[in-house]
Formats: structure tokens, C-alpha cells, sequence
């Protein structure tokens, strides 16, 4: 095969993968806005944009929403800081962890510009919501692709009125080193949850996801509130 058919059948096979790559949500609309509700953010409802966006960037922020990673899989600080680089980008195991410190990074350029940073911090608000459903953790195998877009709906039809069962605790923020911790913290706790429903083959409950989203919930208001330090600080 010469060079100029060998590229030619490269790109038609990155093609034709770029374009048939299922497309996954994790959590769907009312969910990711029930979070950051929950959470205290009085933008709530821009949530759910980061799934919207998907529609005309594609893989460029598809890969933003999760991180395939494979069983015994122990997520580290280090692991989380090495993806914030690929935010963005295409073809890797993805890099929600990353996307969440990325996205803050630019929330903070914007303001300091004097622009509106708000649609970067929804984007950190969303990547946060992905961070607790347990499918956005795990390898995208036979047992995700049945049951995904089912638990991204265990409780959508119900969580905007049932605010109070996400239960808030505290996280405390003083550096980007504390925030990737928690980003590990969460994403271990997460991808053990989605083998868990993998080995034992079934649905998260509703006690279950409530118990998740809690985890996303908490995060990003200690998100909001370490916000709040870094902006009074440059003052």
C-alpha cells in the first residue's frame, strides 16, 4: 500500500470513529441541576450546557466527561494534575478529572480579565455532576453501554423536588492540591460504586445515587466557597 492510500484509509477509519463514538450524558439535565442548587449557586440552571455543547463541539468536549478506567484502578492527585493538560482534546481515556481544574483555571483568567467567567464555572459545575455518576469512571464495556443512560436517570424525574435528600458535608479548599485530592477522593469512590454494579449486574438505586450526587454536590460548593477566598484575596 503506498503512502497516499495508507493516509487516506487512516483518516477514513478516524473518521468514521470520531463519528459513530456513542455519545454519553452522565446524569441528565435536572439532575446536574439539582447538584449545583444544592450546592448554593445561583446559576443553576447553566448545568446542564456542558451536555448541550456536545451537540456542535462534538469529541472536543466529549472526552471532557469521563475517564475510562479499568478495574483496581486507584485514582491519585498526581493522576488528576496530568489531565488537566489534555482538556479539550480527543482521543485519549478520557479526562473529566482534569477538566474540572481546567475549567476552574479559565473561570479565573476570565474574571481577572474583567470577562463574564460564568459559563466556565458551569462547565466546572457539570464536569463536578460527572464526577459521581459511577459509568463516567468505568471502562466503556457491554455492562455501561446497557445500563448507562438508565442510571443517568435514577432519580432525574424527581430531584429538583427533592433537594433536601442531597445531603451537603463539608470539604474544606485552600489550593489547587486540595481540590484535586477531592477530585481523586470522589473518583475512587465512584469508579469502586460502578464495579460494584458491574459484578453484582444490576442499577443504582435511589439511595444510592442520592448518596453520588451528595459527593458532586459538596464538592462544588466548597468549589463556590474557595471562589469566594480567591477573589476577596484580589480584592
Amino acid at each position: 500500500m503506498n503512502k497516499a492510500k495508507f493516509f487516506k484509509k487512516a483518516f477514513l477509519t478516524f473518521f468514521l470513529w470520531l463519528f459513530f463514538v456513542p455519545q454519553s450524558l452522565a446524569w441528565h439535565d435536572e439532575t446536574h441541576a439539582a447538584i449545583s442548587k444544592a450546592a448554593g449557586y445561583k446559576k443553576w440552571f447553566n448545568s446542564a450546557g456542558a451536555d448541550m455543547i456536545k451537540l456542535k463541539a462534538g469529541e472536543i468536549e466529549y472526552f471532557n466527561h469521563f475517564v475510562n478506567n479499568p478495574p483496581e484502578t486507584v485514582i491519585t492527585e498526581k493522576m488528576v494534575f496530568e489531565m488537566v493538560k489534555r482538556y479539550n482534546k480527543i482521543l485519549d481515556a478520557g479526562h473529566l478529572y482534569g477538566a474540572i481544574i481546567a475549567s476552574l483555571r479559565d473561570y479565573f483568567q476570565y474574571i481577572e480579565k474583567g470577562k463574564y467567567g460564568e459559563y466556565h464555572l458551569a462547565f466546572c459545575a457539570h464536569y463536578i455532576g460527572d464526577l459521581s455518576q459511577p459509568l463516567h469512571n468505568t471502562m466503556r464495556n457491554k455492562f455501561n453501554e446497557k445500563y448507562h443512560v438508565k442510571i443517568d436517570n435514577t432519580v432525574n424525574d424527581e430531584v429538583l423536588e427533592n433537594i433536601p435528600n442531597i445531603k451537603i458535608y463539608p470539604i474544606s479548599l485552600e489550593s489547587e492540591h486540595d481540590l484535586a485530592k477531592e477530585i481523586a477522593r470522589i473518583a475512587n469512590i465512584s469508579t469502586k460504586k460502578g464495579y460494584q454494579l458491574e459484578r453484582e449486574n444490576r442499577l443504582l438505586t435511589k439511595d444510592e445515587a442520592y448518596e453520588q450526587i451528595s459527593h458532586s454536590a459538596s464538592l462544588f460548593k466548597a468549589v463556590l466557597k474557595y471562589i469566594e477566598k480567591q477573589v476577596g484575596q484580589k480584592k
